[in-house]
């Protein structure tokens, strides 16, 4: 698919700063969301929002129950839930002017992607930035 999982796209997204909405976030810690989020902020030098229906903080950071009530702008959309559920989350990432959605290792919708290239979003699908960054040599 054109336009996903480019090596340019993915350099910039984990090397510019920003604001990642990390959708799956909670205080869990045995989830995968929770180490990878404390990558991006630690590692990265990411800000970081959890997003999650019960709006729990995580790292420092308030926690929101939908990417709606996110104030201010969205950088990237980092999707940790499963494949059935994201295509509702990245339409929203559209919806609120995110510039880019992140569907994490596993997650895999191509219809999504491509609704959100259309929508001129940058698109990563089906790999992690702790897989990524080291890759690139970041």
């Amino acid at each position: 698919m054109s336009g996903v999982n480019e090596p340019e796209i993915i350099r910039r997204l984990l090397t510019a700063p920003g604001r990642w909405a990390v959708v799956g976030l909670s205080q869990n810690t045995a989830r995968t969301a929770y180490s990878i989020a404390r990558y991006l902020q630690r590692d990265l030098g990411k800000e970081i929002v959890p997003v999650h229906p019960r709006a729990e903080a995580a790292h420092g950071e308030r926690g929101y129950a939908t990417l709606a009530e996110v104030p201010g702008q969205i950088d990237v959309v980092d999707v940790f839930v499963r494949s059935a559920l994201a295509g509702g989350m990245v339409d929203q990432a559209i919806a609120v002017g995110a510039r880019a959605v992140w569907l994490q290792l596993g997650v895999v919708d191509r219809a999504a992607a491509e609704r959100a290239t259309d929508a001129g979003l940058d698109v990563v699908m089906d790999t992690c930035p702790a897989i990524e960054a080291p890759r690139l040599g970041l």
